[in-house]
């Protein structure tokens, strides 16, 4: 009995001196995680409720056989910054804009510059912003406008260079104001559904939210050494002057030969300078300017079946309406039934002739303009810009034979 008490003792003792031996530490790492079981039960519970989504076919146009520009080589062009994508935005009106007066400060200085067309995008949100809160919420607030946005713009706040702010955050490669734009627009309808019709208050809130998705603006730029303003640098450095400009319109709902308003969405503000002529006329002013070296930002419809983004071109068929059947009653009457519309801004820099008709090479800001062959280009029948093409800026010397014949 005594034997087993000591050797109870003994147990207990031993026991409690493993207490006091100091346990081994376990680590933790960083890992990996590792799709699990759990991953291939969502995979087929996904697919099992996957609705079929076959790809819908579009009717175009067979350009197989057809005597069409297949290269810019074919063009006679004049000078351009390189084509850029305006990514998953609706600012086509301020990249093909800008994208003109480039080729302007080029044309005019012999200076090769690229100007920041996201700039021109923020301050023109910020201008829709006020414009909604003195409307009392009556206009519109979206990604769209017209060209002579962009010369409102540059008078009230002037341009920046693309390399002092180009609207890209660190490690974004392509634009996407998608969200951007739908917390604007939900703010801006709380503010209407509440009455909160303060407009500096407004603005600050609109501006905060671009800061966020584009960065804030810059007040001032560093050029060859020099420091300007936005301002500054529009008017001492790139020698523009917005003024000298003007927006060309064809359409018959006004008269022709005086000043109109153009009646689109994206005019959101109700511009009334667009000289509106006869279609005539309009075709003539184009031709005779491109083919005297003034490039053109011009904006129409790009939905037809003749305009093919893997071809790059623009045309009319005949099953459309047949060339010598184009003219302003039917240019019109697309227009008045919503068949024609303002849906895209682009860049008009080059020609070449083919089989006796014009053709004019186009920059292009839009993804389709990327498919294929020649980035950010294509090529447009002179009756695709008949029918198709409403409006376009030149400078006011391609111009100037015309002013006369307006009423004051």
């Amino acid at each position: 009995m005594k034997k087993l008490l000591s050797l109870l003792v003994l147990f207990i003792f031993a026991s409690s001196l493993s207490f006091l031996t100091a346990q081994v530490k376990n680590k933790g790492i960083f890992v990996e995680p590792k799709p699990g079981f759990y991953a291939e039960i969502k995979k087929g519970i996904e697919e099992f409720n996957k609705k079929p989504n076959p790809l819908k076919k579009v009717y175009r146009l067979d350009v197989t056989g057809m005597n069409i520009p297949k290269s810019i080589s074919e063009f006679k062009t004049f000078w351009h910054t390189e084509p850029v994508s305006q990514g998953q935005t609706g600012t086509c009106w301020s990249f093909s804009t800008t994208s003109f007066f480039e080729s302007e400060v080029y044309r005019l200085t012999g200076k090769q510059v690229a100007l920041s067309p996201i700039y021109t995008a923020y301050w023109e949100y910020v201008e829709k912003a006020k414009y909604f809160v003195q409307t009392r919420g009556k206009s519109l607030f979206d990604e769209g406008s017209e060209a002579n946005a962009v010369t409102r713009i540059y008078k009230k706040y002037g341009i920046v260079p693309v390399s002092s702010y180009s609207g890209l955050l660190p490690g974004q490669v392509f634009h996407d104001h998608s969200k951007m734009i739908k917390e604007m627009k939900d703010y801006l309808e709380n503010v209407k559904t509440t009455n909160a019709w303060d407009e500096d208050e407004v603005i600050k809130v609109i501006k905060s939210i671009m800061n966020y998705y584009l960065g804030k603006p810059p007040t001032e730029v560093v050029v060859d050494g020099k420091n300007y303003t936005p301002k500054e640098y529009l008017t001492n450095y790139l020698k523009l002057n917005p003024d000298d400009y003007v927006d060309v319109l064809s359409y018959m709902q006004h008269p022709y030969w005086e000043q109109v308003e153009y009646e689109v969405p994206d005019n959101w503000w109700h511009s009334k300078d667009y000289y509106n002529i006869p279609l005539d006329d309009f075709m003539k002013v184009i031709k005779h300017a491109i083919e005297n070296g003034y490039t053109m930002a011009i904006g129409g419809d790009v939905s037809e079946a003749g305009y093919d983004s893997w071809s790059k071109c623009a045309i009319v068929p005949t099953f459309d309406i047949p060339s010598d059947y184009i003219d302003e009653y039917s240019r019109q009457f697309r227009f008045s039934n919503g068949t024609t519309t303002d849906d895209h801004g682009i860049h008009l820099i080059g020609y070449t002739t083919i089989d006796g008709a014009m053709w004019f090479l186009i920059k292009d800001s839009g993804s389709g303009a990327r498919n294929t062959g020649d980035k950010g280009y294509y090529f447009y029948h002179q009756d695709y810009v008949k029918l198709k093409i409403m409006d376009f800026m030149v400078h006011k010397d391609m111009f100037k034979d015309y002013l006369s014949k307006f009423t004051k």
